[in-house]
């Protein structure tokens, strides 16, 4: 959700600025907003983990792409942004490596294997021969 906050908060200027950066920041946000919910609602929520890394790594790359090369139409920014930027590179590296962790848990947990079911054994009196169950 800080991912989502962060960028909600920075919308308005960037649709000013570069209007389809500001419609990318609002559209992520909306997602994650989706995804935190799925998280908490859904059985299952294969689709929540892999669509928030997705998007989360989508954020990253746009901050670096950014800020190196820049971007489609001549949008270029300098710097970090300070707090926004490292504070929304720190949310997204979190989200995508609580999604691996939780990948290699959920992993681990397929692949062990069920202890088969034995039924107790009888055991024999000493000394008797004979089996009797205790």
């Amino acid at each position: 959700m800080g991912n989502t906050v962060l960028h909600t908060l920075l919308v308005p200027d960037h649709l000013e600025e570069m209007f389809y950066i500001g419609v990318l920041f609002a559209a992520g946000s909306a997602v994650m907003v989706v995804v935190a919910v799925a998280l908490v609602m859904v059985r299952r929520p294969v689709t929540a983990w892999a669509t928030g890394a997705l998007v989360s790594l989508g954020m990253i790359v746009g901050f670096l792409l950014s800020r190196t090369v820049g971007l489609p139409n001549g949008y270029y920014e300098s710097g970090w942004e300070a707090p926004y930027g490292p504070l929304s590179l720190l949310a997204e590296g979190v989200f995508v490596l609580a999604f691996l962790t939780w990948l290699g848990v959920r992993s681990q947990e397929d692949a062990a294997p069920e202890r088969p079911y034995r039924a107790p054994r009888e055991r024999t009196a000493p000394g008797s021969g004979a089996s009797k169950s205790w």
